[in-house]
């Protein structure tokens, strides 16, 4: 089920349902383009056009935070549950094990995405990759990049660059790259290869992985989510407040 939250849309799924929309594209070769929303990305898109068309193109949005989360039921959505993107990631990475399908990692630098390749192999041995590459190309060898990803016969593609370098890499090629499940994945390549670590479990249920983060990288982290967060939060009080005005 889709919903719309502040004008941007929400697909209402589990992590199950949603990993069955994404076997369903690779089994078939339908193409489906997965994007995560959060809070960050939510407020951003409002202001960024490349980011809001990148979201709003998607087939399917999933609900990445907390924030969102908790939002939408604040405004009678019927939300189930939160589905991360990393989890998602690793989940379909499970599926493609387990049923033959071949993944493609985009982005990073060299090392850490061959070390992110090599830990998936790790966990399952079976898994057989149609190719990896590194992030850091120059925009005249997209065309080369696009042709090796389409000839890699992949089912589905990984991208671990940053906005607005995926949404702009997407949006110019994703017609001709012939990759049944796309999916961007920020920095999950950089926690595969052991570079930078997931927040733990118990934050990890309460939502808090933001906070993990800001722990992290304070310098650059902690204005990022104070604005966002402040904004955000603005946002839900005015829609909680013109509801309850057209409740009464």
């Amino acid at each position: 089920m889709r919903a719309f939250l502040f004008g941007c849309p929400i697909d209402i799924l589990t992590m199950a349902e949603t990993v069955e929309r994404v076997y369903e594209a690779m089994r078939t070769g339908k193409r489906l383009q997965h994007v995560a929303l959060n809070v960050a990305k939510l407020v951003n898109l409002r202001t960024d056009s490349l980011l809001a068309a990148d979201v709003m193109g998607s087939d399917l949005v999933g609900i990445d935070g907390m924030g969102i989360v908790l939002a939408a039921r604040c405004l009678g959505i019927p939300v189930k549950e939160r589905v991360t993107g990393i989890d998602l990631f690793l989940e379909t990475l499970t599926l493609c094990a387990a049923k033959g399908f071949r993944p493609f990692f985009l982005g990073a630098t060299t090392d850490i995405v061959r070390k992110a390749a090599e830990e998936v192999k790790r966990k399952h041995p079976d898994i057989c990759f149609a190719g990896t590459r590194n992030g850091y190309f120059r925009p005249e060898q997209e065309p080369e990049i696009v042709a090796e990803i389409r000839n890699s016969g992949a089912d589905c593609l990984f991208i671990g660059m940053p906005t607005p370098r995926k949404e702009r890499f997407l949006a110019t090629h994703r017609d001709r790259l012939a990759v049944p499940f796309i999916m961007g994945v920020g920095g999950s390549f950089d926690v595969l290869a052991g570079y930078v670590r997931r927040a733990p479990p118990r934050l990890q249920a309460a939502g808090l992985e933001w906070l993990f983060r800001v722990y992290q990288e304070p310098r650059r982290m902690w204005w990022r989510y104070a604005r966002t967060n402040t904004i955000f939060a603005a946002m839900l009080l005015r829609a909680i407040l013109q509801r309850g005005k057209g409740d009464s």
